[in-house]
């Protein structure tokens, strides 16, 4: 028995719990939804941290930098590769669901998916050829790797368009576990088998190792989603509206891709000009730190169905209230985790290898970045729902372009240094531009430490 003290402590948030459990409406749907993404993330993110650390002590900096930078290279160019389809999908599915249109919802999944094979398989042969015409250009350590890699893509894109379908649909285990749980397990697990049967301990055996972790991840998960799908929807016609899909997905991706470079490309600019040793540092501290953004992305990952449903229902004290809420998920657990994750961050480091103990600082200063950005929470995901998507595009562009020109200036001056002090500038750049943008566009004080409010020129729109 628990003394009665804690016992009447522990009452409440146990009631609490109870309901969000067994609660039917959207937002305990979205609640749960963000509970069950912060639990996969954990586990993610100790996965992957884990998985990196063998990785790093089995092939060494030289080896674990080349791999790094190739795996993150190849992830990014998936990703964009979609070209705002994943996203595009939890915009329109719960709309369509909701007017009871399967046809639609059976359009949108299948072509988002073939569009997202087509492009991502477009573009893997377009960087077979530019790896071929600029050999005489390119470090040869990094020739086959990257060619190894570019076979990754259509699996990735398409793996994220799975991921939105089932986002979208409130299935988040099906959503993040392939990605973030089994696809590391498998990469961790075919590297060592390969090293164990006599492969050399070297980037290209890993590259191997992930693209066969890929392909069977996402045939699984192609499945899984495939099946589900065709138990709540049925079987029927198929209608596509092509255009108005891609007119929004386009400046989706023209964000996310904006935002998806600004978590990334730090990692690709020092591979550009620093050699692979300093990669492996970079990303080992980058990854340690990333510990703290699995909350942001659990919050993100529950938003964006909840947003999407609260403007269709046209309550904007709601909405904002919503916007508000989630701006306080997403900075006190990463305050919590961060100063947890710093504090502890050259042991951490020192499992990686003796050299990374040199990424500490790079640890300090990027957390300043992800602290400032989580002040306004998954303020994007708000503006996209709301169909703000091209202003959106043009903040990120600033914020990339800011990015990218700091990265230049500082990493040849500053080396590692340089790359975290850019990439925190970029992110507090974002913050400041989206809490602009949704004071100005939505009326909604986005802001963690604010209380949930409409501006006055908003309210009186709504009279």
């Amino acid at each position: 028995m628990l003394p009665s003290g804690l016992r009447a402590s522990l009452l409440p948030f146990i009631a609490k719990l109870s309901t969000l459990l067994s609660a039917s409406n959207e937002q305990a749907a979205s609640q749960r939804m963000a509970l069950i993404a912060f639990v996969i993330r954990i586990g993610s993110a100790a996965l992957a941290f884990v998985s990196q650390v063998v990785l790093a002590r089995m092939m060494g900096g030289f080896e674990y930098g080349i791999f790094v930078f190739v795996w993150v290279l190849m992830v990014l160019l998936g990703n964009l590769s979609c070209l705002g389809f994943h996203t595009a999908i939890i915009r329109f599915l719960p709309e369509y669901r909701a007017a009871g249109a399967n046809d639609l919802v059976r359009g949108l999944t299948s072509t988002a998916r073939r569009f997202a094979l087509a492009s991502a398989g477009s573009l893997a042969i377009v960087g077979i050829a530019a790896l071929y015409l600029l050999r005489g250009m390119i470090e040869n350590y990094y020739v086959i790797p990257v060619f190894l890699g570019l076979f990754l893509m259509p699996m990735i894109a398409l793996g994220d368009v799975l991921d939105g379908t089932a986002r979208a649909n409130h299935w988040p285990v099906m959503a993040l576990s392939p990605t973030f749980l089994i696809r590391p397990t498998l990469i961790l697990a075919f590297m060592l088998a390969a090293v164990l049967g006599g492969a050399p301990h070297a980037a290209i055996t890993a590259i191997a190792a992930a693209l066969a972790a890929t392909f069977v991840t996402t045939l699984v998960q192609y499945l899984a989603v495939t099946t589900r799908l065709r138990v709540r929807y049925a079987t029927g016609p198929r209608t596509i509206t092509f255009s108005p899909w891609m007119a929004v997905a386009f400046p989706i991706f023209l964000i996310e891709g904006v935002g998806y470079l600004l978590t990334n490309s730090d990692v690709i600019v020092v591979g550009i000009f620093l050699p692979p040793e300093k990669v492996a540092v970079y990303f080992a501290a980058a990854k340690t730190m990333a510990l703290v953004h699995f909350v942001y992305f659990s919050v993100k990952a529950a938003a964006g169905p909840r947003f999407s449903a609260i403007i269709a229902e046209g309550d904007r004290v709601k909405l904002a209230a919503f916007a508000a809420e989630t701006t306080r998920w997403t900075f006190w657990p990463a305050l919590g985790v961060g100063l947890a994750v710093l504090a502890a961050g050259q042991f951490l480091l020192s499992l990686f290898g003796a050299a990374f103990a040199a990424g500490h600082v790079v640890m300090a200063i990027l957390l300043a970045g992800i602290l400032a950005k989580a002040l306004v929470g998954p303020g994007e995901m708000l503006l996209m729902m709301a169909g703000h998507q091209k202003l959106c595009a043009s903040l990120y562009a600033v914020t990339l372009a800011a990015s990218i020109g700091l990265n230049l200036a500082l990493i040849p001056h500053f080396g590692i240094e340089g790359a975290a002090i850019a990439t925190a500038s970029a992110m507090g750049v974002e913050a400041l531009l989206l809490h602009i943008a949704v004071r100005r566009a939505l009326g909604i004080v986005l802001f963690a430490f604010a209380r949930p409010s409409l501006t006055t020129t908003n309210a009186e729109a709504q009279r």
